[in-house]
């Protein structure tokens, strides 16, 4: 049974750092494709990064503050967020592609975790 915990968020001030994390469980990890979402109230759903066994990539609007990584030993994806800005605030979640697939293709996505949410305020 493929199954994605989000956990990592919380209310941190502008300019500050958070740390999320996506346990993966029910699947082998490298096979598929893992990607970070958020969507704020309002507002669509936004990817924002990316992380296959060869590649990973990550949204404009983030890029030089969001890392993305994967611990395969613990089958943990990572997404580490630094100078953390109040148009960040939303509720983050971590998806898995349908099939076996990289982030080189448009992906499928097949399951999703239940979210984390993230506020950013002074």
């Amino acid at each position: 049974q493929v199954q994605l915990v989000e956990s990592g968020g919380g209310l941190v001030q502008p300019g500050g750092s958070l740390r999320l994390s996506c346990a993966a469980s029910g699947f082998f990890l490298d096979y598929y494709a893992i990607g970070w979402f958020r969507q704020a109230p309002g507002k669509e759903r936004e990817g924002v990064s990316c992380i296959s066994s060869s590649t990973s990539s990550t949204a404009d609007s983030v890029k030089g503050r969001f890392t993305i990584s994967r611990d395969n030993a613990k089958k943990t994806i990572y997404l580490q967020m630094n100078n953390l800005k109040p148009e960040d605030t939303a509720v983050y979640y971590c998806a898995r592609s349908r099939n076996p697939s990289s982030c080189y293709y448009k992906v499928d996505w097949g399951s999703w975790g239940q979210g984390t949410q993230v506020t950013v305020s002074s």
